[in-house]
């Protein structure tokens, strides 16, 4: 496989040397080169669908291509020689992962039953999502919708979905994290420069480590998630993957803030960076910081032997940052005590996710009045061959969960969900407190604790923050930090309090312009 991507004919010199490198092209360069003229948002565009083309049918990436691409992108060469104003993305590339609705396709959620080409019933929503809505204000291209499994429900991988498994471009015999499979993979294999993700248990730091990629989990509340297939409102938060710290944070810039369909969002006022979250990156981002480290406080599952050599140069590329470490400052905080997972074998914590069928309806009306599902009701009917809650469903556990039969009870009532209040609550007290104690500014923790795991077989992603993170709402960055001997990538996630986005995103660019770990996967 290959990164470069031969631009349309007719383009000149200069754009054909900014269309050479599809890897190192970044918002940044897009921008200065329909500035300046040394690059159209066209050439751009056919360069990103030539490069889909080219490995899609290999990758599995990509489910619906946008017809309207290329279209959109003439039209804002054509804006831009009007001298018109274009968005912060004009001419960025990008996907969006398909439980994301957007006016024109079917949200399918992965799954066969949800789509008319497999039998199902297609789910055409009235308008986009408010983050597809944001993409399109800003200027980007959007080149399609992604790969997930069905109904999002794995954070390790896309096998079981209606369209087939994706591929991990970074270590093809691999699992390529999950759900949002398919928006990294695209990322990775430089189908595109940004891609939207989404997270209810690992979904978009789980991908973005597995492929060697950022992405921001942020807190719940920042960015909309109105408009998405849901698992939990409780927990579902929408978020960017990138190849770079900068692109994600610029991505980040364009999502964050209050949408009147979702108010919870209501609480992100007043705690966005003025300028944005791009504009406060900086080398110095973790001189003087206190950063604590991963230990058994946090959770008491220990590193694998070559996670363990991996973390240990790591942290010793954060001192020569400037950090100030501090080992495992939730020893004896009953932190770790706090967690405990869904379903025999798993390593997984689903608690707040009791709330999905109430969820689930609300979604199904936001579709409009021509919806062919519009209730919980149609949607279990129209789904009962595959029964998503039954015996064997992709989401029996949650019959464990403690609120879970009386939220199902009666679907059309908000479930009150006593139990996962109270964890939520025990999980940020104790995490304020230590930060308070210890005075850190942000964790630095290997996102999974051993390499990712075959692409086919039972073993799954066994990541180090994804329960503590969705059920208190904490945010969190993801950056390369290296490759175990089998090639699979290494990386660090950067925690912190809630809000904390614009100070880990600086951690975070610190870390990767000090090391540059990351390296093409195509």
């Amino acid at each position: 496989m290959s990164g470069t991507a031969a631009p349309a004919s007719g383009d000149d010199g200069a754009q054909a040397d900014v269309l050479r490198d599809l890897d190192g092209l970044t918002i940044t360069a897009i921008r200065d080169g329909l500035r300046a003229g040394s690059l159209t948002a066209e050439a751009l565009a056919r360069a990103s669908l030539a490069q889909i083309a080219r490995l899609n049918g290999t990758v599995n990436a990509i489910i619906f291509e946008n017809p309207d691409a290329l279209a959109d992108a003439r039209e804002i060469d054509r804006r831009l020689a009007a001298g018109d104003q274009l968005g912060p993305l004009a001419g960025v590339p990008v996907v969006i992962k398909d439980p994301m609705d957007m006016v024109g396709f079917p949200t399918t959620a992965g799954w066969r039953l949800l789509y008319s080409g497999t039998g199902g019933v297609d789910l055409m929503p009235a308008t986009d999502s408010p983050v597809v809505a944001r993409m399109r204000a800003a200027d980007a291209v959007i080149l399609g919708k992604t790969n997930v499994p069905v109904l999002s429900h794995t954070g390790s991988h896309a096998n079981d979905s209606w369209a087939g498994p994706t591929l991990n471009v970074a270590i093809a015999d691999r699992v390529p994290g999950g759900s949002s499979a398919g928006t990294a993979a695209a990322v990775a294999a430089c189908m595109c420069v940004v891609g939207l993700a989404e997270e209810t248990g690992g979904s978009i730091q789980n991908p973005a480590s597995a492929q060697g990629l950022v992405g921001i989990k942020p807190t719940i509340g920042l960015v909309p998630n109105a408009g998405v297939v849901p698992l939990s409102a409780n927990r579902d938060v929408v978020g960017p993957i990138a190849r770079t710290v900068t692109d994600a944070a610029l991505c980040l810039d364009v999502l964050a803030g209050y949408s009147a369909e979702d108010p919870k969002t209501l609480a992100s006022a007043g705690k966005i960076p003025a300028q944005g979250y791009a504009a406060g990156l900086s080398a110095d981002g973790l001189r003087g910081k206190r950063i604590g480290l991963y230990g058994p406080g946090w959770r008491d599952q220990p590193l694998s032997a070559e996670t363990t050599g991996l973390y240990l140069r790591a942290r010793s590329e954060l001192q020569a940052a400037g950090a100030i470490l501090v080992d495992d400052p939730f020893a004896g905080t009953g932190f770790a005590d706090l967690r405990r997972t869904t379903g025999p074998g798993s390593n997984f914590d689903a608690r707040g996710m009791e709330s999905v069928a109430y969820d689930l309806g609300c979604y199904l009306r936001r579709l409009g009045p021509d919806a062919a599902l519009k209730t919980f009701d149609d949607f279990a009917r129209a789904t009962a061959a595959e029964d998503a809650f039954g015996p064997g469903g992709v989401l029996a556990y949650l019959h464990e969960l403690p609120d879970f039969r009386a939220a199902m009870d009666d679907p059309t009532r908000p479930p009150a969900l006593p139990e996962f209040i109270a964890l939520k609550s025990a999980y940020l007290r104790i995490f304020d407190a230590v930060f308070a104690e210890h005075r850190l500014e942000g964790l630095a923790f290997p996102q999974m604790r051993q390499e990712v795991p075959p692409l086919h077989g039972t073993e799954t992603i066994q990541e180090t923050t994804v329960g503590e993170l969705n059920i208190a709402g904490l945010p969190g960055v993801t950056v390369p930090a290296g490759y175990y001997a089998s090639g699979a990538p290494f990386q660090l996630i950067f925690v912190g309090p809630l809000w904390s986005e614009a100070g880990l995103l600086s951690q975070a660019y610190a870390y990767e312009t000090a090391t540059r770990h990351r390296r093409p996967a195509v």
